[in-house]
C-alpha cells in the first residue's frame, strides 16, 4: 500500500466544477481596466497565482512598460476578486466535480490528509470551501491560497506551507493533483512522490503530458487506484 500521507489538490477544474467561469472573470477584470484579452490566451494561465498571471498578460498586451505598475496589477486583481466572490456567493452552479467528494471520503478513511491549494487568493478560496461545506463534511484538513506565500505555482511554497502546518516531513509522502501544467510543475518542484494530472479542467491529456506527470487520469475517482494499489 502507498505510504502517501498527504494529497494536495487544486480547486477549480480539479475538484470544483468550472465551466470557464474563472477565465471569464479574469477576462472581465482585464477588460474593466482597458485590456481586451482573448479567452484562449487566458486559459493556460489559470493555475498561476492571479497577480502573476496579470503581470504576464500586461507584459504581452501593454506596450508601455511604464504603465505596468503594482497599482494596476492590484487594481485588476481586486476587480477579479470582486467578480469571483460575487459569482461564488450567488451562483447556484457551485458544485464539486463528479465523484470528488466520495473519493475524498475514501482518502480520509485511509488516514490520508487532504490539502487544497489554489491560484486564488485565500479570500476567494474560502468562499468556495464554505459554499461546498468541505470543512463541515470533514473532507479537507487545510486550505492554502496563493497570497499566503511569497510566490505561487510553479514554486513549491504552498505545498511546503502545508507540510509545515500538517507535520509532514518527507516529500515522498505527498501526492499532488491538478488540471494544469503549472500544477504538475509545482509537484515536481516540491518533490512529490505522485504528480497527477487530471483532464477535467483547463488542459487536455496531450497538453498535460508535456509537463511529465507521473500519472494522468480522466476522473478524480481514479486517484484511489494510484494511492492505495500495490500494483501502481
Amino acid at each position: 500500500m502507498s505510504q502517501i500521507k498527504l494529497v494536495v489538490s487544486d480547486l477549480a477544474g480539479t475538484t470544483l466544477k468550472d465551466e470557464g467561469n474563472v477565465a471569464s472573470a479574469f477576462q472581465n477584470a482585464m477588460k474593466i481596466n482597458g485590456y481586451e484579452i482573448p479567452i484562449h490566451i487566458i486559459n493556460p494561465l489559470m493555475g498561476f497565482k492571479k497577480t502573476e498571471a496579470i503581470l504576464m498578460m500586461l507584459g504581452e498586451h501593454e506596450p508601455d512598460s511604464s504603465k505596468i505598475t503594482n497599482q494596476i496589477i492590484d487594481k485588476i486583481h481586486q476587480d477579479f476578486i470582486e467578480i469571483m466572490i460575487s459569482f461564488y456567493e450567488s451562483s447556484i452552479s457551485i458544485t464539486a466535480l463528479p465523484d470528488v467528494e466520495e473519493t475524498m471520503r475514501q482518502i480520509k478513511a485511509n488516514g490520508v490528509k487532504i490539502g487544497i491549494n489554489t491560484g486564488f487568493s485565500k479570500e476567494v478560496a474560502e468562499v468556495i470551501v464554505k459554499r461546498l461545506q468541505w470543512r463541515e463534511k470533514g473532507l479537507i484538513d487545510l486550505l492554502v491560497g496563493s497570497d499566503e506565500v511569497e510566490k505561487g505555482r510553479p514554486y513549491p511554497y504552498m505545498i511546503q506551507k502545508m507540510m509545515k502546518e500538517l507535520g509532514i516531513e518527507n516529500r515522498a509522502e505527498i501526492a499532488k493533483i491538478g488540471d494544469t501544467e503549472v500544477d504538475i510543475l509545482e509537484g515536481h518542484q516540491a518533490g512529490c512522490a505522485y504528480i497527477i494530472g487530471v483532464t477535467t479542467g483547463a488542459y487536455t491529456r496531450q497538453e498535460l503530458e508535456k509537463a511529465n506527470p507521473t500519472h494522468i487520469i480522466d476522473s478524480f475517482r481514479e486517484l484511489n487506484a494510484i494511492l492505495f494499489s500495490d500494483e501502481v
